[in-house]
């Protein structure tokens, strides 16, 4: 009969070594909040005419941890990402999101997270102002709170020199500072960042990296996705490693060095372990050929 995996065990499939419930531990007792992961993706995999984007992921990320999410263009990435928000639908496998099933729970688990996009949309003909109200009119927020809400993210992200200007002058920094403004307004329990230092200058980039590891540590999950390994080696818990839809790789830069056998950077250890994967998929596909 099969039995639950323990707490703290690690287990390597054919498709390369899955994450489960207890793996990490959870960092939500220092900051107050509830017991139990915040992202439980459960044997989920998501196939286009026949091909998998996302092939048997399993993956739990606790409550205040920052976990970056990295692969190769065309690695599932997105399609990941879409799932984890609601915009996909899983062809197997569950996920949950705060405890809430987002297929039958759907509304719940949507209401405890904000996701920021790479290329920040906002309504060209509403001020800064205006759509950050309008984000906290759709979250139900009380008026004296959104109005205190709405002031502590515009000092947050240094808006006010802009805030009440119509958002179609906006440069592509001040969206992305009003996009992560509106996302943090209704204090959601997950923030999903898609590479978020894109088009900030430096001092915005310090400033940003500063705020999601504040609320990463204040409990806040942050599921972060960039190509920018420096900033991924620099704030993340855990890092994980997608390749051709495969969760090939899971843990801190010290466990992916180890599984790389390479003691370098991250993007050495990287470019190892996807180039592996791709190398050895290769050789099995020769073997296969050549068995017929």
């Amino acid at each position: 009969m099969a039995t639950e995996p323990m707490a703290g065990e690690m287990m390597n499939t054919a498709n390369g070594p899955v994450n489960k419930p207890g793996d990490a531990v959870d960092l939500a007792t220092k900051a107050g909040q509830p017991a139990g992961p915040m992202i439980e993706i459960l044997g989920v995999s998501k196939v286009y005419g026949g091909r998998p984007a996302v092939d048997d992921m399993t993956l739990v990320v606790p409550r205040g941890e920052l976990f970056a999410f990295l692969g190769p263009n065309g690695a599932g990435k997105t399609t990941t990402i879409k799932m984890l928000c609601g915009l996909l639908r899983p062809t197997t496998g569950s996920i949950r999101v705060g405890g809430f099933d987002l297929v039958h729970e759907g509304r719940q688990a949507r209401a405890t997270m904000s996701y920021v996009p790479d290329l920040p949309y906002l309504y060209d003909k509403l001020t800064g102002r205006e759509f950050l109200q309008f984000v906290a009119d759709m979250h139900a927020m009380e008026k004296d709170r959104a109005a205190e809400r709405i002031a502590f993210v515009s000092k947050l992200f240094r808006l006010d020199n802009f805030l009440d200007n119509l958002t179609e002058r906006y440069s592509h920094g001040m969206r992305q500072r009003t996009v992560f403004a509106s996302a943090l307004l209704h204090e959601p329990g997950l923030l999903i960042v898609d590479e978020p230092t894109v088009g900030l200058d430096p001092r915005s980039v310090r400033q940003l990296k500063d705020i999601l590891r504040e609320h990463a540590d204040n409990g806040t999950t942050v599921f972060l996705s960039s190509h920018s390994l420096d900033v991924v080696e620099e704030l993340a818990d855990r890092i994980g490693i997608i390749n051709k839809g495969k969760l090939i790789g899971v843990g801190k830069v010290a466990d992916l060095k180890t599984q790389a056998s390479h003691q370098g950077s991250l993007e050495e250890v990287f470019l190892r372990l996807t180039e592996e994967e791709s190398t050895t998929e290769t050789a099995m596909d020769a073997s296969a050929g050549a068995k017929r």
